[in-house]
């Protein structure tokens, strides 16, 4: 009988789909405004956009190489516990059970919900609306992806497919319909590190793909070829919308402004799209939440397969191609957040320092398993190495410095929840034996 796991159903334009669907979210026109703000005027605006696109292409490049060389669920939990040990890794699935995966699901269900509300508001005086459609989509996409590997992979595709062309053909009529920009005064400016941080924000999910590399067809080609695809295109539609915000408000007017994409979008087009752009919204945020849930539910599995705490997590279905309980526990914990809170900022100022600890130690690995497994097979090298490697890494240590240097007492937080991992890991250690992938024999899939 053959063994249960993933098998490699997800093709090129699968893995480009499901990156791009998670990158793009509602992150852009969430943070324009203050990207702004900190980007000094309308050419550092573009630029620090295509700097985003650059730095997030730098990253993707070494995890390609760790996914064709390392082609297993559980991405950089996987590369971690390879490079420094079990409680690495343990950590790293630590940090994205309890807090990273679900809180990422919580932002971009509240994403939904609030441009939801504003086609159908049933309940206008009550919060609980909100909350309901959140609660709602939470559902609905981890109930989609529970019913198997082909049901997620058609409703991601074409969630993705419908967001991106609507997206971009919004922002080529509103360029081409733009009239001059108001007169608006200069806004207070921004810390470019924080402009940064906000920039890769809504780059995040290039790094998606690493994490069902076993269920990708010849990864040693096709996972670099998605990376690359999926984050030229974002860039491609980021500038497009980035240059459609200018031309209607100006970069005072974008500075100032509240919602970017409402007034922008809205004060060149007919009434009714106004409807029509909240719907392409909800689309878009339904799409980067399939992919999050998608993904994360992986990350949970490969956690459980490895660490007894876990380990009712690691169940794979094979009938439906997906480990259902790590579904329903990762959709559960997403619930509770969206009952609990809901602050798209302060969730993203409170993950950013934590989550990019993890990314160094991630782009470290690159060099760390180069020189300790240099006889495993890797179909795809760095290019330039190791100078885009190393490039991240200092946008990591810029980042972590600007997150700590913004929020010291949030980030302080986050990594004290971190931190609480080590306890359950020695805890763990000592009522018997992982079988973690140290332990397990762990050869490269076909590429």
């Amino acid at each position: 009988m053959a063994a249960s796991g993933p098998r490699r159903e997800l093709g090129l334009l699968d893995a480009t789909c499901l990156i791009v669907g998670i990158i793009v979210g509602t992150g852009i026109y969430q943070v324009a405004p203050d990207v702004a703000r900190g980007a000094g005027g309308p050419w550092g605006l573009l630029g620090i956009w295509v700097l985003g696109g650059a730095l997030s292409l730098c990253g993707a490049l070494g995890y390609a190489e760790l996914a064709s060389a390392y082609p297993q669920e559980g991405g950089d939990y996987v590369y971690l516990t390879r490079a420094y040990g079990p409680a690495a890794g343990f950590l790293f699935g630590w940090l994205q059970l309890v807090v990273a995966r679900p809180g990422d699901i919580a932002i971009m269900a509240f994403a939904f919900a609030t441009y939801a509300r504003a086609i159908w508001n049933p309940w206008p005086a009550h919060r609980f609306t909100l909350q309901a459609y959140a609660l709602a989509a939470v559902a609905v996409l981890t109930s989609i992806h529970m019913a198997g590997v082909r049901a997620s992979r058609l409703t991601q595709n074409l969630l993705t497919i419908v967001k991106f062309l609507g997206l971009l053909g919004i922002a080529l009529a509103a360029c081409a319909r733009g009239s001059a920009p108001p007169a608006v005064a200069a806004q207070a400016p921004l810390p470019f590190s924080v402009a940064l941080i906000l920039v890769l924000f809504a780059f995040g999910g290039w790094n998606e793909t690493a994490f069902v590399a076993a269920e990708v067809r010849h990864p040693g080609r096709n996972l670099i070829r998605a990376m690359v695809l999926g984050t030229g295109a974002v860039t491609g539609l980021y500038l497009a919308v980035t240059l459609a915000f200018l031309r209607v408000l100006g970069f005072n007017g974008l500075s100032a402004s509240g919602a970017a994409a409402a007034q922008a979008f809205g004060s060149v087009l007919p009434a009714p799209a106004g409807r029509v752009f909240s719907a392409l919204i909800c689309v878009s945020a339904l799409g980067a939440l399939g992919g999050i849930v998608f993904t994360g539910a992986r990350i949970s599995y490969a956690v459980g397969r490895d660490h007894r705490a876990f380990r009712p997590l690691a169940a794979w279905d094979d009938r439906i191609g997906a480990p259902r309980r790590a579904l329903l526990f990762q959709g559960l914990v997403a619930a509770c957040l969206i009952v609990s809170l809901g602050a798209f900022v302060d969730t993203l100022v409170y993950t950013a320092a934590a989550v990019y600890a993890f990314y160094l130690a991630t782009s470290l690995a690159v060099l760390v398993l180069r020189r300790r497994e240099p006889s495993v097979p890797r179909p795809y090298r760095v290019t330039a190495y190791p100078f885009p490697t190393l490039v991240f890494c200092a946008v990591c240590l810029f980042l972590i410095q600007g997150a700590v240097a913004y929020r010291p007492r949030t980030a302080a937080a986050a990594f004290g929840l971190m931190a609480l991992g080590l306890p359950v890991h020695a805890l763990e250690r000592c009522l018997g034996r992982n079988r973690g992938p140290m332990n397990r024999a762990a050869q490269p899939g076909p590429s």
